[in-house]
């Protein structure tokens, strides 16, 4: 009676399992509650990487990499916080765990994240398969699903589909165009492409440089012609400064003179 009691008491730890496949874009959720399957992910850090073949035969040969988790409460685990524990960070606009929304620059709030080790206060882990394994997942690695939103960037979009700089990247945005009904005329949407290299950018690019370039030699004009007009200004005070000297050496003598002069009469 008491064994029974204290097995209905204690606590069955149970997490859940986002396991997600980026060649094909399909993700997975299980919910294990198995505390043997469960201790193999314990203390590990995020980005480490776990055998698949501790969660069941049908993970045979497959190798998941940690990519975070939340806890019971709904905190998210941060990068780089080493301890299995919930702690309050000063955090700012732009950090992990941390949007900054409205606030002011150089503004700092004390917020709750979890650290990066997994314990067993954690709720949900998210997984990433970075090695496929010997058997097909259902729902998982056996279908394809379309990407809804392509890259943008030209330099990723060349990166995805493997391209070189000479290939036309904007015949490549058509696989994510969406065709469209609204009030009864057609449309499509396409992603624009970002830091795309074209003529028009290039004579731009050109025209900058070329203002620059002017703007530098304008500079260099001015401050020559700023520096021979200093020069001749300092030169015509010099002068003056030379004949009010002499005017006034001029007048000293002819009082001495003047002075002698009187004295001799005298």
């Amino acid at each position: 009676c008491c064994e029974q009691r204290r097995l209905a008491g204690r606590h069955v730890a149970t997490m859940k399992f986002n396991i997600s496949y980026p060649p094909t874009g399909c993700q997975k959720k299980l919910e294990i509650d198995d505390d043997s399957k469960l201790r193999h992910f314990y203390d590990k850090r995020v980005a480490a990487e776990v055998d698949g073949e501790v969660l069941g035969d049908e993970f045979k040969g497959y190798v998941f990499k940690i990519t975070g988790g939340q806890d019971k409460q709904g905190f998210a685990m941060k990068q780089g916080v080493l301890t299995n524990l919930r702690v309050q960070l000063l955090m700012s606009r732009g950090d992990q765990c941390f949007r900054g929304h409205g606030r002011k620059n150089g503004e700092r709030r004390r917020k709750s994240v979890r650290g990066c080790i997994v314990s067993p206060e954690c709720a949900v882990l998210n997984l990433k398969i970075v090695k496929k394994g010997e058997q097909e997942l259902p729902g998982l690695t056996d279908e394809e699903k379309p990407r809804m939103r392509g890259p943008k960037r030209a330099s990723k979009i060349r990166k995805l589909f493997n391209l070189s700089k000479d290939d036309d990247v904007r015949k490549y945005v058509n696989t994510y165009r969406r065709t469209f009904e609204k009030n009864g005329k057609k449309h499509s949407k396409a992603p624009k492409i970002q830091r795309l290299v074209t003529p028009l950018t290039l004579q731009r690019k050109r025209r900058r440089s070329s203002l620059k370039k002017r703007g530098l030699e304008k500079s260099k004009a001015e401050a020559a012609e700023y520096h021979k007009l200093l020069v001749q200004r300092l030169k015509e005070q010099r002068e003056r400064r030379s004949e009010s000297l002499a005017k006034k050496r001029a007048l000293r003598q002819a009082s001495v003179a003047s002075k002698e002069g009187a004295q001799a009469k005298a």
